[in-house]
């Protein structure tokens, strides 16, 4: 697994992601919240963060990291997303060989959050980290996947003149937090 992750670090970070790695969910909770206050998330205009549900959030209560860090929400909408400095979402998988993360995204808070705000905070699973892009959809059925995001680095795209520009079409950052074992979180 640790070749694996470094293959998937190395690739991401070649495209201008962020990846931490950590232990366990209370570290990597710890770290996210931390970063949210490094960003100046507050409650005011352009300021503020969305998380969207996921499997890393069971077990901890939503009030108690709104006491933590003002202007971090779980009510995702259109508005509050494009308003949003901060959106924050659990992915299902990554694939090694190019870095990038998948998300089946059929559920469009996890679209809205991962599309809208400047800066994308990917949560991700070290052990859904996969070789290539063939493990990855050997685990997908068409029948059930409705929706499925491909997201390889922030944002960005050139023009003719091979004039680079980061975050036109989605989150100028993307940092992914990769975490070896999802167990309860205490906050």
């Amino acid at each position: 697994m640790s070749a694996t992750f470094e293959a998937f670090k190395t690739r991401a970070e070649a495209v201008s992601a962020e990846v931490h790695r950590f232990a366990g969910r209370d570290e990597a909770l710890a770290f996210i919240l931390d970063f949210l206050h490094k960003e100046g998330v507050a409650d005011a205009p352009q300021c503020g963060a969305l998380w969207a549900a996921g499997s890393f959030l069971e077990g901890v209560q939503p009030e108690a990291l709104r006491q933590r860090v003002p202007g971090l929400s779980f009510d995702i909408t259109q508005a509050a997303s494009a308003e949003a400095r901060v959106g924050i979402s659990e992915l299902d998988w990554g694939i090694a060989a190019t870095g990038t993360l998948v998300q089946d995204a059929a559920a469009v808070a996890k679209r809205l959050v991962s599309t809208l705000p400047p800066i994308h905070l990917a949560v991700l699973g070290t052990e859904r980290i996969l070789a290539d892009m063939g493990s990855v959809l050997s685990h997908l059925t068409p029948a059930q996947t409705n929706y499925i995001s491909f997201i390889t680095g922030p944002s960005r795209t050139a023009d003719i003149e091979r004039v680079l520009t980061i975050g036109v079409h989605g989150p100028e950052r993307l940092i992914i937090v990769v975490v070896d074992a999802f167990q309860q979180v205490t906050a």
